[in-house]
């Protein structure tokens, strides 16, 4: 990843429905402005490690990072919202994870984590990561070395280091 610790986010848009089911646009500036967020980047709704472990740990601990002083916690894919919606229902994430669609991998990009996964039919994807970003500035990430694991970025290991 090219973003550091110590650095501003990137400006970029996401998308998502609300609970009216209406599509929204959010930028980085609004989204993380006078917030301590967790944003954790998956490489695809309904994927396996994102499904069984990441997405899964952080409904889980979800208390004990607000215990912590998280008033957010992001789930970001390079994909469309309607799936990221569907993902977040499946797994019972609503009022706790808000799911982000970052369908032209846009913010991936920025950031240097897109990860090249054509050949097996997926396209660009994101890498898997954990940061921490508070007020807009990345106080700490932790990026899986292989994006098919799920370890120093998983929820109970995260929240340890915060």
């Amino acid at each position: 990843m090219k973003i550091k610790e110590g650095e501003k986010l990137p400006t970029a848009d996401f998308f998502y429905l609300d609970d009216s089911n209406t599509l929204q646009k959010i930028d980085t500036n609004s989204l993380f402005k006078g917030h301590k967020a967790i944003i954790f980047g998956v490489p695809g709704a309904f994927t396996k490690v994102c499904s069984t472990q990441h997405l899964p740990g952080y409904v889980k601990h979800f208390e004990e990072a607000k215990k912590k002083g998280v008033t957010k916690i992001i789930c970001l894919s390079v994909n469309d919202p309607n799936v990221m919606q569907a993902w977040g229902k499946a797994h019972d994430a609503r009022g706790k994870i808000l799911m982000l669609g970052d369908p032209f991998c846009q913010f991936t990009k920025s950031i240097g984590a897109e990860i090249d996964r054509n050949e097996k039919g997926l396209g660009m994807r994101s890498s898997r990561y954990t940061m921490l970003v508070e007020d807009g500035v990345v106080s700490k990430i932790k990026k899986e070395s292989d994006a098919g694991t799920c370890e120093v970025s998983a929820a109970e290991n995260f929240l340890k280091e915060i």
